[in-house]
């Protein structure tokens, strides 16, 4: 009777005891401050409920959710036996609170000084930690221990992983641990999607998705739709894109808003403007986001009209604007005026502190050419990120503003952000215009520490760059290297080899590119042409644009035509490129006259020049460019009269000829020099080197090309005009300067002229020197006292 009595006594003790539990749990709920918590926990105490852990781990995560994570830290620490799952709750709200390095720390405090074992939320936490911290060699420790404990197989760990890897644009290392993962989950599937199109590599993307639908059972959904739509928006895929949109239909997909409004973006980045209201139709309600998706489809495409008249719609409404909202409007180019309005009222709304706002105000600024605000939009940004940095540095190399670009991309390096694909493509393409061969090697060191070289656009703009800077052997072995090609790499070596005036190279890569499974396409045709202008290819450029038009269906634009009268031009068939203009179906511009009046000069075809001259001058009357060929025509035909006429009719329009120079790198210091230049440290020896230089080529027969200077001075004077030409200085100062037999590269911003090119040809056989010269149009190599150009140029 008294055993029954103290069991029942007890028993009533245990019901009251977890009745009080729960009312602290209930407490916690509703708590909304600091001080709430502290009373609870004072009661807790005061209850005997001090080492409960149950209590503590909710204690923690409620101190975590308002902001007092050092509190909380305090309070698990010293607890005296915290079990696993109280550090994860403590980890989880480091990470939330913004402190993922102190996370990392409670992981290795938790391995180190515990007999605790971390399980796969440990390691999940952890992992999201190093990531969160840009710590990579952390996450890569952190991996390793998962790896030994067993744990990088499981779902979530694993997934967390690949995420990881992407967002440290290790996207090898990403794709090997989901290759090795046994059991995938769509949220694996979703991860490797988002990471790839994160990293700019959307062919990759779309192939783990037709791997998804082809190859695995997991059944995808809606997060997989809204993962691949950018990709396939980016590729433009329209027919792709439709399929999905079929797929989405079936499966249920599409009935989700943010689907919907994936859908609104692929169309809208695919043109198809028509599609737009028909979609926009289907919400019941539209949000933002759905409005910020029509009115960017609208700007995008240049209806600016439309856009405008949304966003009055949308203000009208009383849908509450956001900073997407702005960034949509923006117009992609044009519209000055409405820029600076849309500029202004981010400035007054406050949308400026939100990082995409200024980044998409600094790309339109760079569209227009407007340098300046968009470097005042960016130095004034409070809150840059990867996206801001990449936007100046593109807008500095979209502008030729290279050498800006290169400074601020150091500058970048300096800082907590880390290039990526976008930015080291930019800088590629920055090293490509300068034809600085030292610094493309220096930012190719750089692409090496990382995994971007498996990104086919940055190997792509690394042959590019090698290719412009003179390189074409080593652009030629890195596009071997490539294990995947696309037509933007098959076309980028094309046109590297028409540059160099390696015709018969360029159609063996064309020849080779049909026989792949990537498409020609309208610009690979325009590589091959411009291929065979600079190699007197007459017959296969012919074939080439009946090729492109019958074979596979492409409609010319001006520029193949240009081309075309390239190579009829260059190789003297003057008659019939006129013929070939007056027949074309479309409008010929500018470009397409000027290509014949440069044929006209090689040919001295001063008759045919009088006429495609006055069609230039219509066309384009304050071209500087178009005076001085005419003039120079006329000077070759030595009538100097009419030469002088074309000159002041040039000086009356106040037209300046952009003044010659030229660079030549030693080491990684730039020289440059211009004609007469008398201003470097060591032009006392340069001009020394020149008399040198003269005596042996006279010898040889060198006879001056003086047709084209001035006419008004004596013959002596235009050979001294000529022979101080900057070319020469610089091709002079690196004989000085560097060992015998190295090879000298030097870059000219203008077209060489005949008689530099005839000296050049003469100094590379005397001196044993190869000389590779870039100038407006080509690339020229000198050896030996031949030019691979074959003085077809």
């Amino acid at each position: 009777m008294l055993l029954r009595t103290v069991t029942a006594a007890t028993a009533e003790t245990t019901i009251s005891l977890i009745n009080n539990k729960n009312t602290f749990f209930d407490l916690f709920k509703t708590s909304t401050s600091i001080s709430h918590l502290t009373q609870t926990h004072t009661q807790i105490i005061l209850n005997g409920f001090q080492n409960d852990i149950q209590l503590l781990t909710k204690l923690t995560q409620r101190l975590s959710d308002l902001g007092a994570i050092h509190h909380a830290r305090n309070l698990v620490l010293s607890f005296p036996k915290p079990d696993v799952f109280l550090f994860n709750v403590l980890m989880l709200g480091f990470s939330k609170n913004g402190s993922p390095h102190s996370s990392l720390s409670l992981f290795t405090h938790l391995r180190k000084h515990t007999d605790l074992k971390p399980n796969s939320s440990t390691y999940t936490y952890a992992i999201s930690a190093a990531s969160g911290s840009r710590d990579e060699r952390a996450g890569r420790v952190v991996h390793g221990q998962a790896v030994v404990d067993g744990f990088d197989s499981e779902l979530h760990v694993g997934s967390n992983i690949v995420k990881m890897y992407f967002k440290f644009s290790r996207v090898d290392d990403a794709r090997k641990v989901f290759d090795r993962m046994s059991e995938r989950d769509v949220v694996l599937w979703n991860t490797m999607l988002c990471g790839y199109r994160e990293n700019e590599m959307y062919e990759e993307s779309v192939k783990v998705f037709r791997d998804l639908i082809n190859k695995s059972c997991t059944r995808w959904d809606a997060t997989t739709v809204l993962n691949i739509l950018p990709a396939v928006a980016e590729l433009q895929e329209l027919r792709l894109g439709m399929l999905i949109h079929s797929l989405a239909i079936k499966t249920g997909c599409y009935s989700h808003d943010f689907v919907l409004t994936g859908f609104i973006s692929l169309y809208s980045k695919c043109g198809k403007v028509e599609a737009l209201d028909t979609l926009f139709r289907e919400f019941c309600t539209p949000d933002v986001v759905a409005y910020n998706a029509m009115i960017h489809g609208y700007s995008s495409n240049g209806e600016t009209e439309l856009s405008l008249r949304l966003f009055k719609e949308m203000v009208l409404s009383g849908e509450r604007l956001n900073s997407s909202t702005l960034v949509s409007l923006i117009p992609v180019s044009g519209h000055l005026m409405l820029v600076y309005a849309i500029h202004g009222y981010s400035l007054k709304s406050g949308f400026l502190s939100h990082e995409s706002v200024p980044t998409a105000l600094t790309t339109v600024y760079s569209k227009l050419n407007e340098m300046e605000s968009a470097r005042k939009v960016f130095d004034e940004c409070t809150n840059k990120s990867l996206a801001s940095w990449n936007a100046m540095i593109s807008g500095f190399t979209q502008n030729g503003v290279t050498e800006d670009a290169i400074s601020l991309f150091r500058e970048m390096q300096k800082s907590e952000f880390r290039p990526n694909p976008i930015t080291i493509t930019c800088i590629f393409s920055a090293c490509a215009q300068l034809g600085t061969l030292s610094l493309g090697k220096w930012v190719h060191g750089l692409v090496r520490s990382t995994d971007f070289e498996s990104s086919v656009y940055v190997s792509t703009a690394l042959i590019g760059m090698y290719a412009k800077c003179g390189s074409i052997e080593e652009a030629r072995r890195l596009f071997d290297l490539m294990p995947k090609k696309n037509e933007v790499t098959w076309n980028t070596m094309i046109s590297g080899y028409g540059l160099h005036g390696h015709g018969h190279e360029a159609l063996n890569i064309f020849s080779e590119m049909l026989s792949s499974s990537v498409a020609p396409t309208p610009v690979t045709f325009l590589s091959v042409l411009y291929a065979c202008s600079h190699a007197g290819l007459v017959k296969e450029g012919d074939e080439i644009f009946n090729t492109m038009i019958h074979q596979y269906g492409f409609e010319p634009t001006v520029k193949h035509y240009a081309c075309m009268v390239d190579i009829l031009g260059r190789a003297g068939h003057l008659q019939r490129a006129l013929q070939f203009i007056e027949a074309m179906p479309v409008e010929p511009d500018p470009s397409v006259w000027q290509t014949l009046l440069g044929a006209c000069r090689i040919h001295k075809d001063t008759n045919l020049a009088r006429t495609v001259s006055e069609k230039l001058f219509e066309l384009d009357p304050d071209n500087v460019g178009y005076h001085v060929l005419l003039s120079n025509i006329h000077s070759a035909d030595r009538n100097y009269p009419q030469a002088a006429t074309v000159r002041q009719e040039a000086k009356k329009r106040k037209l300046a000829k952009a003044p010659g120079y030229t660079l030549i790198e030693i080491g990684e210091t730039p020289h440059v020099f211009t004609s007469g230049d008398q201003s470097h440290p060591q032009g006392k020896a340069i001009y020394e080197k020149l008399e040198e230089l003269e005596g042996k080529m006279r010898e040889a027969g060198y006879q001056p090309e003086t047709e084209l200077a001035l006419h008004d001075v004596e013959e002596e004077e235009r050979e001294l005009m000529v022979k101080f030409h900057s070319e020469r200085l610089a091709i002079a100062f690196g004989l000085i300067v560097t060992e015998p037999g190295t090879e000298i590269r030097i870059i000219k911003n203008l077209r060489v002229c005949l008689d530099c090119h005839a000296a050049t040809k003469l100094i590379s056989k005397i001196t044993d020197r190869v000389i590779v010269v870039r100038d407006a149009n080509r690339f020229h190599h000198f050896k030996d006292g031949v030019c691979s150009c074959g003085d077809y140029w």
